[in-house]
């Protein structure tokens, strides 16, 4: 078993046009204050870092540890969501989609943009010194999650033969420089639960580089078994947002939230500590299964203020964490290994 690292905290939730939180070296400032020990950047947005600079320069990557070392903080990896998602969707989410790419896109060249921001992603990894990129998975068949009308046979298998086709050059090159790829399995993607990761992985023959950045939140909105969820797929979670929610359905709403606003919903993102995820089990497992990764504030609420969230996120996290033990607990009352004891006490010649 191993301890977790944190608290981490993502970046992306915090930044804001004023003083400090419109630079990194400001918000690492702000975050290393609260008793955060590393970040998570966003690489899409240009306030706090740039992507092709620091898939080009290891002096600029150096840089970028630099000022979050003066604060005390560890790069822990960037995270590439919205390319990720906008490397492949439905037609009908184009202009949905449209602020997480370049103005006057569109079609293959949103496709050949997101590759090449992904590539890059893995190249500013190898600069930084860290081993995973956490993003989600775009998707065709969202639209398609309930099977009314029907399904005709081979549909949703076509859409995640494409996602592969479009995942696999990227993965490959992550692959060879040591990188993963940790998808946020994540509503609005066609990669959102155990299910459909392990359609992907099939597709992708179980690809080294294609694995999890686990976030409970999304599966207790869904009502998937997320400590189970850790059982099952332990070997593949390489990130972790430490994220809360709640679900607490009427006869109203229920999981799909009748198209309400976010607090007017069953299913609820919350501060930490403000809703239902079980993280005492949670961390309990994940240091049994040996994760040794970041536990990453991602913070999102529809009640609570940011800056109230941000200030109880660390000692939230500090709390969490289990220092693994490298001792059994009866290893008082242990022996020196005795063949012919070990047989007398089983009855054997």
């Amino acid at each position: 078993m191993k301890t977790i690292k944190g608290p981490g905290v993502f970046l992306a939730q915090f930044i804001r046009d004023e003083e400090p939180l419109n630079s990194l070296e400001g918000l690492a400032g702000w975050v290393s204050d609260l008793g955060y020990k590393g970040v998570q950047i966003p690489s899409w947005d240009s306030r706090v870092f740039n992507l092709e600079k620091c898939a080009e320069s290891k002096g600029y990557a150096d840089e970028i540890k630099g000022h979050l070392a003066e604060k005390g903080l560890k790069t822990i990896e960037i995270g590439s969501y919205l390319q990720g998602q906008s490397l492949a969707f439905h037609p009908a989410y184009e202009a949905g989609f449209a602020p997480f790419y370049p103005k006057g896109l569109s079609g293959d060249a949103v496709t050949e943009w997101a590759t090449d921001q992904l590539m890059k992603s893995v190249k500013a990894s190898v600069n930084l010194g860290t081993k995973n990129i956490s993003v989600m998975s775009g998707g065709f068949a969202w639209h398609m999650i309930y099977p009314w009308p029907q399904r005709p046979p081979g549909l949703i298998d076509e859409a995640f033969e494409e996602l592969a086709r479009r995942w696999l050059p990227i993965l490959n090159y992550a692959r060879d420089n040591d990188i993963t790829f940790g998808y946020e399995l994540h509503p609005g993607s066609d990669l959102y639960d155990g299910a459909t990761f392990e359609r992907f992985l099939d597709k992708t023959d179980n690809h080294p580089a294609a694995c999890i950045t686990y976030d409970p939140s999304h599966f207790l909105l869904q009502q998937l078994d997320y400590v189970d969820f850790i059982r099952l797929y332990h070997e593949r979670i390489k990130a972790f947002h430490v994220k809360d929610a709640e679900f607490r359905p009427d006869g109203r709403v229920g999981v799909y939230g009748g198209y309400e606003d976010w607090g007017d919903r069953a299913g609820r993102f919350r501060s930490l500590g403000d809703g239902q995820v079980d993280f005492r089990r949670i961390f309990s497992l994940l240091t049994y299964y040996g994760y040794d990764g970041w536990a990453i504030l991602e913070w999102e609420c529809c009640i609570k203020s940011p800056e109230q969230g941000a200030r109880e996120g660390a000692p939230f996290i500090q709390d969490q964490i289990i220092e693994a033990t490298e001792v059994a607990f009866d290893d008082f009352a242990g022996q020196q290994t005795d063949k012919a004891l070990l047989h007398r006490m089983l009855g054997l010649n």
